[in-house]
């Protein structure tokens, strides 16, 4: 597995369709549908279950699109930290993960006016219920916003 693969993967993921993908990467359709099948295959999955109208993650492809989403996240800090050299001034960050929600998302725009931002690094990852409560519990943000109700109570309880 390399970060390759993985951006190939959610990049495929976010187009929804492997032609568009390849053209935003500046590879071939041969070769990105030869990576990412290899990748599947490393993993022991099916990633994606391809059709005319483009591709759809398969249950185990959104657990492997979460793991390779936080993995190029960690290296793209990784990079920042040594190549940028911040580590020589690190700002704090403070992350938030919730779903599209408007009000979460003005919240948010009201912090970052309230604190310095040069002085902090604020993120606001909007996402999946299931990748929010492994954004908290794996200490990637801070905060994460989720809609509890009646009707999907039962369902976030067992997560």
């Amino acid at each position: 597995m390399t970060l390759q693969q993985l951006t190939y993967l959610v990049t495929v993921a976010d187009c929804g369709n492997i032609t568009e993908a390849a053209e935003k990467l500046f590879v071939s359709q041969p070769s990105l549908s030869t990576a990412i099948s290899n990748l599947e295959k490393e993993m022991g999955i099916k990633a994606f279950v391809r059709s005319n109208k483009g591709v759809a993650a398969t249950r185990e492809g959104e657990e492997l699109l979460s793991f390779a989403r936080m993995l190029l996240e960690q290296a793209d800090h990784m990079k920042e930290y040594f190549i940028k050299g911040e580590k020589r001034s690190p700002k704090k960050s403070f992350c938030v993960s919730t779903q599209h929600y408007s009000f979460a998302v003005n919240a948010f725009v009201d912090l970052i006016k309230k604190y310095d931002a040069d002085r902090y690094n604020f993120i606001i990852r909007e996402t999946q219920t299931g990748e929010i409560m492994e954004d908290v519990a794996n200490g990637k943000s801070e905060i994460g916003v989720i809609y509890l109700s009646e009707h999907n109570e039962e369902v976030l309880t067992k997560l």
